[in-house]
């Protein structure tokens, strides 16, 4: 039987143990880039939903980059779709959004040492 060779990272402290629940990649691979964080502000300012051609309009990029765009921030769970006649229309999934950020910040917070963060 093989023996696991033990870790030579820091301990991780108790408190942390569900950020790695809330952290997830795609999230942030899908608000790292400038033209996502862009469209997402104007889907956001727009106040209700948008086509791609709606976006395509305010941006110096192709519609086929901003329907790239689009579908990350979808499958990344920033967005939704909802398809009428021939136009797919999107809109920000505001409540899933600032949870899952509520829920990071909560995250963050359990894991600041005592006598480090705000009360």
């Amino acid at each position: 039987m093989n023996k696991r060779p033990e870790s030579t990272s820091p301990v991780r402290d108790a408190r942390c143990a569900g950020i790695d629940d809330v952290l997830e990649p795609r999230l942030f691979k899908a608000l790292c880039d400038p033209t996502r964080l862009t469209i997402l502000a104007a889907l956001a300012e727009g106040g209700g939903p948008r086509t791609v051609g709606d976006i395509a309009r305010d941006l110096p990029v192709d519609v086929s980059v901003v329907s790239r765009h689009l579908a990350m921030l979808k499958e990344a769970g920033v967005l939704e779709a909802a398809r009428h006649g021939k136009e797919v229309r999107y809109t920000v999934r505001y409540a899933g959004l600032a949870d899952t950020f509520r829920a990071i910040a909560s995250a963050i917070d359990a894991c600041c040492p005592p006598g480090r963060c705000k009360p």
